[in-house]
């Protein structure tokens, strides 16, 4: 009987190993499928004949038919893989991995039982008795890192200890867990926070009982929220946290507050509308007890590989003082913003584009959400709606339908174009083939053929899309143009080019001048009709470069300066148009006449009345210097001068005052980019008389210099930090300054958008360094902007703008930034628009704190709360707002 028993144990062992690789020590991973077939076969599979005993084996112990998997295992592990038939039980231990059906397991250790279909999921201890390998189990979407997990693969229910687990922004720690199904969790002694660390988060909130719905909803029973493991005495006897992967309509939370001259106030509360997953549209509001009110519609729109957009529009009433009282006043601000860019998958032949920014010319200087020092200073908004179409026919067409509006907001004119029109043809070259060399006089002649037509409107604020407007304020024009050209080379450096153009001029709105004696006064009197016009001019130009080398010797520091010298002569034809001029009585005397064109005020000029003969000089020049490296022992370009440009221009058939003013600009950068410099002045050759007219006497002549430098510009710009950032390689994705038609720097501040201050008021720079302090690197840039301008017209030598404006910031810390905004006008001696910022970064919390000190709008503004954008009404805010009076 023990022989028997001994040869039968021996037979069984030998043929568990020819199933799987029991106690495996060879440290590589295995995957080995385990079905229903495999397993039957192993419990039905017959023992080989052994020679018998004369006592026949009975065993006492009934065999148990294993339950078959159905689905295969996928398993793995570093230190041995084993598997117990009798206790029908797999397990994996070090670095274990398991996949079975929609399961994903990798833990210390794991305990697969096939009969109970529960799995096993644990730590395990390493050499220094420390618990490592913690499990991580996915189902589908759902990932749990407990430190231990029961599960059972039938009816998906499990204990789960310390589980882990992040839904979208929350991350959930409980200490016992228990799962009902797919879709149910239920924890007990919670906590739930947006921490990266969620075993060490900065805050959290502690609840005692919480059901959890994957994907739907966190319900929690008595929570209370600890920062930095104190607990706080804000609580709630219960709570519900949306938890979904699809936007969701909801309420949104004002923020209150009081301010001097309009009282407490309610602000930026509303409601959110997710409406599909293509568009969304939120809807704010604002209330004082004065009576003030604004609401703003936002929406962002788009469609992947096609097109996105964002739409904003804002309207205030804004009322101060009592009304019956001096002070009282009232005014009615709105702003419509919209942009839309196309994709370039989208369509390779067509392309719509917008960006509008229009409204009242006062909005951005009394608005009642927005701090924006750049757009309230700027004084020009404007808009473009564009399509454009292509055509490939031979030759190439283009299309361009385009609605334009800019508007000045000190004088309030606002000028739109309703729409524009344009279309090109392609070059055709008529005495060339298609695919012949275009060289030569004759072959490279070539024409094309520009059309342009408008519709403009000149209007005020007040009138902006009034039926005043449309009736009597348009103009509509069309203008044809035909440019025919060529260029050829003469004694090989001489390259030439000669143009003549045809212009033809349709308007339907003309006039009519006359001397009125009722009123004792010229009228002007507009026609509706079409009327045309053509015109013509002839152009020629000749032109050559070449270098001037000026050596220093190769163990200079600077061994060469090259110069480059562009020089050009050109000259233009313009003849008299004077058939379409008349003259009419300035006065009742009737000898006093002057000239005028029934075109004047279309949108394409005049013909020319005088004849013009002009020849015109530019004499373009560049500087680089050869310098020598003396770390890499080889030379090296540096440009010295980038351009400096001469030109002028001598009218042949001018009577008198031929020559014009000679202008000179210039610019170049400096210091590895880091300076850019910008000069220019205008020298003018004549005299001036006591009444500041010019005059036909040469300025020498009249005992003065060769030249009369009439007016000088200079700006300077330099941009320095300790990554060696440019001015433009901020990252500037969503820059509320340029967005609403302010600079897209900081010089003038950063703007405040009071409804979400939850963006950082700095520039989002890369932190390699993450401790608490720096060491000797300490992040840090600065920006200047120096600018002069001089005018001496008519003798007043008088500085017109002579200002420096300085923005800086530095990172004190990886979580503390502070930055400065501020400037100096040395012409009206007086500080310019200053802002200072401070912010600290608390990882899962922002806490910021802008200061207007002086000026107009001295306000100030401070504001902590969470970043997430799903418990974003957890914060507190309280500001300051700038006390001004309407405009």
């Amino acid at each position: 009987m023990r022989t028997n028993i001994f040869h039968i144990v021996f037979i069984f062992s030998c043929v568990l190993g020819t199933f799987t690789p029991a106690l495996a020590q060879d440290g590589k991973a295995k995957n080995i499928q385990l079905n229903a077939e495999k397993q039957n076969n192993i419990t039905q599979k017959p023992l080989p004949k052994v020679p018998q005993d004369s006592i026949p084996v009975t065993d006492t112990i009934p065999v148990k038919k294993n339950a078959p998997l159905d689905a295969i295992v996928k398993k793995s592990a570093k230190d041995y893989e084993k598997v117990n038939l009798k206790k029908s039980e797999l397990t994996l231990y070090n670095e274990a991995h398991l996949i079975y059906k929609d399961i994903d397991l990798t833990a210390g250790i794991i305990v697969f039982n096939f009969d109970k279909d529960e799995v096993y999921a644990g730590r395990i201890k390493d050499s220094l008795g420390n618990y490592t390998q913690r499990p991580v189990f996915k189902q589908g979407q759902n990932i749990v890192e407990p430190d231990s997990i029961r599960f059972n693969t039938k009816t998906k229910k499990a204990l789960v200890w310390n589980s882990r687990t992040t839904q979208q922004d929350f991350k959930i720690k409980a200490e016992v867990s228990k799962r009902v199904n797919d879709s149910v969790y239920y924890m007990q002694k919670a906590r739930l926070t947006t921490s990266e660390d969620i075993d060490n988060p900065e805050y959290y909130f502690n609840i005692q009982k919480v059901k959890f719905v994957p994907g739907e909803k966190v319900v929690a029973g008595v929570t209370n929220m600890v920062i930095a493991d104190v607990p706080t005495p804000l609580g709630l006897p219960f709570g519900y946290f949306p938890i979904t992967s699809n936007a969701v309509s909801g309420f949104i939370i004002p923020s209150f507050g009081d301010t001097n001259n309009r009282g407490y106030f309610i602000q930026n509360g509303g409601y959110y509308f997710a409406i599909n997953d293509h568009v969304d549209l939120t809807v704010l509001g604002d209330y004082y007890t004065n009576g003030s009110w604004a609401t703003r519609f936002e929406s962002s729109y788009g469609k992947r590989y096609r097109y996105n957009g964002r739409v904003n529009i804002r309207f205030e009433n804004i009322i101060l003082g009592e009304r019956g009282f001096p002070d009282y006043s009232k005014t009615r601000n709105y702003n419509i913003q919209w942009s839309h860019a196309q994709d370039q998958k989208a369509n390779p032949y067509s392309k719509f584009s917008a960006s509008v920014n229009m409204g009242s010319s006062q909005y951005f200087r009394n608005s009642l959400n927005m701090a924006n020092i750049g757009a309230s200073l700027n004084n020009t908004l404007s808009s473009s709606i564009n399509y454009n179409k292509r055509f490939t026919t031979v030759p190439e067409v283009n299309l361009s339908i385009t609605a334009t509006h800019s508007q000045n907001t000190n004088t309030k004119r606002i000028d739109m174009t309703l729409p524009t029109v344009q279309a090109s043809v392609d070059r055709i070259y008529p005495f060339a083939k298609r695919d012949e060399s275009k060289r030569g006089i004759i072959k490279n002649i070539n024409l094309q053929y520009n059309f342009n037509a408008q519709n403009k409107y000149t209007t005020s604020d007040s009138l902006f899309f009034s039926p005043t407007m449309f009736k009597d304020q348009g103009k509509t024009g069309f203008s044809h143009n035909i440019p025919l050209s060529t260029n050829f080379k003469i004694f090989k450096h001489f390259s030439v080019s000669a143009s003549a153009n045809y212009n033809e001029v349709w308007q339907l709105n003309t006039i009519r001048k006359y001397y009125d004696s009722q009123s004792n006064k010229v009228v002007d009197e507009n026609i509706n009709g079409f009327e045309a016009y053509r015109t013509y001019n002839l152009n020629t130009s000749i032109g050559t470069t070449f270098y001037g080398t000026f050596n220093f010797g190769k163990e200079k520091r600077i061994q060469a300066i090259r110069h480059t010298v562009r020089p050009s002569i050109s000259y233009m034809y313009t003849p008299s148009f004077e058939q379409y001029y008349d003259t009419y009585a300035l006065d009742a005397s009737g000898t006093n006449y002057g000239d005028y064109t029934k075109f004047q005020g279309g949108l394409y000029g005049v013909p020319s009345l005088n004849q013009a003969s002009n020849v015109g000089i530019n004499i373009g020049n560049s500087f680089e210097a050869k310098v020598r490296d003396d770390e890499k022992g080889e030379s090296k370009k540096v440009m010295l001068l980038n351009s400096l440009n001469i030109q002028t221009t001598y009218n042949l058939a001018a009577d008198s005052l031929k020559l014009a003013p000679l202008r000179i600009v210039g610019g170049t950068a400096l210091f590895n980019n880091k300076l850019n410099v910008n000069f220019g002045t205008t020298l003018d050759p004549y005299a001036i008389d006591n009444a500041g007219r010019r005059i036909d006497k040469w300025n020498i002549d009249n005992g003065g210099s060769l030249f009369r430098m009439t007016s000088a510009n200079l700006t300077l710009g330099y941009s320095l930090s300790s990554r060696d950032l440019k001015a433009d390689g901020k990252e500037n994705l969503e820059n509320l300054n340029a967005a609403n038609g302010g600079r897209p720097d900081d010089l003038f501040g950063r703007a405040i958008d009071m409804a979400d201050q939850r963006k950082s008021l700095f520039n989002k720079q890369s932190e390699e360094n993450t401790s608490e302090l720096y060491n000797l690197d300490i992040p840090w840039d600065i920006q200047f902007a120096y600018s002069l301008t001089y005018a001496n017209t008519n003798r007043e030598s008088r500085i017109v703008t002579n200002s420096l404006m300085v923005n800086g910031n530095l990172d004190i810390t990886p979580r503390w930034k502070v930055g400065a905004s501020t400037g100096y006008d040395f012409a009206n001696k007086g500080v310019t628009f200053t802002q200072l910022r401070f912010e600290r970064d608390l990882l899962s919390w922002r806490m910021s704190f802008n200061w207007v000190p002086i000026g107009f709008n001295s306000s100030w503004g401070f504001f902590i709360g969470i970043k997430s954008g799903a418990l974003s009404d957890i914060k507190w805010d309280k500001r300051s707002l700038p006390e001004q009076r309407l405009r």
